[in-house]
């Protein structure tokens, strides 16, 4: 956030976001929706975006019965026009756009020499390509502005390791994660000089859609690489994004957060 804000006399104050907007791409599940869910706890207004819209209506109807406010809003990140109208969509209903967490994904499985390039490009497409789009259409919009903002791309320890040939090959997810988390240096960089803060969480293994297969399959073998010896939970992603998001974080930028339970201390 802005790091021209007067300091609250509570330290916990510092985590507030009221008044403040969040747009959360692919906010319709997994770590989205329980990073949509954290904003809107701390007071924010959350524009909850992927292209599946029922799932997005969900997690705004979940918001709105705990209190919060939401909007949701159908979305390919991978489109300039829909990223342009979400932008669009959150200025319009909340006033502003504060707050960008860049979580939707994807991913596809399969030995290096056996990747279909087509899923290979896809895959690069929406992790990078849309983070991206994503990330300019809202750097736009708040430098004009002139107030700061924050943007927290959603990484993976997968862009800091190699695939384990045993359960994980994945050599397109594994190389557009690297290239968000080196993105994310270079947009926070360039527009520190406008208090504008962009970092990066690399999760480690918790249980989604995405993951829920391998999880399934190869639990013991994961879990023998995770120092704590669990998967992570809700609890776990959502302090780091009010954190990275809230004026707790303003000093932190270009950084990428890592939060896998030790699995990258081995």
């Amino acid at each position: 956030m802005d790091a021209r804000e007067s300091t609250p006399d509570n330290a916990l104050d510092l985590f507030r976001l009221d008044g403040r907007t969040a747009i959360v791409t692919g906010g319709g599940r997994g770590l989205g929706r329980y990073m949509a869910e954290a904003l809107a706890d701390a007071g924010a207004g959350v524009v909850v975006c992927s292209r599946k819209l029922e799932a997005c209506e969900e997690v705004r109807s979940k918001i709105e019965a705990r209190g919060g406010k939401a909007l949701a809003v159908e979305c390919d990140v991978m489109d300039p026009e829909q990223v342009e109208y979400v932008v669009e969509e959150a200025v319009g209903s909340f006033g502003a756009v504060d707050v960008l967490v860049n979580n939707a994904g994807a991913t596809w499985g399969a030995p290096p020499l056996e990747m279909p390039l087509e899923k290979f490009d896809h895959v690069l497409r929406v992790n990078v390509r849309g983070t991206f789009l994503m990330s300019r259409a809202v750097l736009r919009w708040m430098v004009e502005r002139g107030l700061g903002g924050s943007i927290i791309n959603v990484a993976s320890v997968a862009g800091l390791l190699g695939g384990h040939p045993a359960y994980m090959q994945a050599v397109g997810y594994n190389a557009s994660k690297g290239a968000v988390i080196s993105m994310t240096r270079d947009l926070a960089t360039s527009f520190a000089r406008h208090w504008i803060t962009v970092n990066a969480i690399a999760p480690g293994w918790f249980p989604t859609r995405m993951s829920g297969a391998l999880i399934e399959r190869f639990e013991e073998k994961m879990l023998e690489s995770i120092p704590l010896h669990r998967f992570g939970e809700p609890e776990d992603i959502k302090g780091i994004v009010l954190l990275l998001a809230s004026r707790a974080g303003a000093y932190i930028t270009g950084q990428t957060i890592v939060v896998d339970g030790g699995q990258t201390a081995w």
